[in-house]
């Protein structure tokens, strides 16, 4: 059974930053693909960004490129997300996820089969 744990999340004044962290248990985080994804009252799912379970290669939507960071540590089973420069437009509950990269979408979230229970971020002034 997996687990997964995301916190870091909280209110934060734009321009600021958060680290967001997912803890997994009941899965060994080298053999699967992690992404952070994001979903805002009323709005689709988005994705953030994908950590490859391989060489753990990352990707990262448009919008997040040079102010938010995924890493991870499979010792640790613990995967992090370095948000920087926040915005607004960035408020949403925010959801780790593992997928086995057979049918997913780092962009959408499908496919990813285990899900955390997500953590907010609000960005305002």
């Amino acid at each position: 059974q997996v687990q997964l744990v995301e916190s870091g999340g909280g209110l934060v004044q734009p321009g600021g930053s958060l680290r967001l962290s997912c803890a997994a248990s009941g899965v060994s985080l080298h053999n699967y693909a992690v992404g952070w994804f994001r979903q805002a009252p009323g709005k689709e799912r988005e994705g953030v960004s994908c950590i490859g379970s391989g060489r753990g290669l990352p990707w990262y939507a448009d919008s997040m490129k040079g102010r938010f960071t995924i890493s991870k540590d499979n010792a640790k089973n613990t995967v992090w997300l370095q948000m920087n420069s926040l915005k607004p437009e960035d408020t949403a509950v925010y959801y780790c996820a593992t997928s086995s990269g057979l049918g997913s979408s780092c962009q959408t979230g499908n496919g990813f089969a285990s899900w955390g229970q997500g953590t907010q971020v609000t960005v305002s002034s």
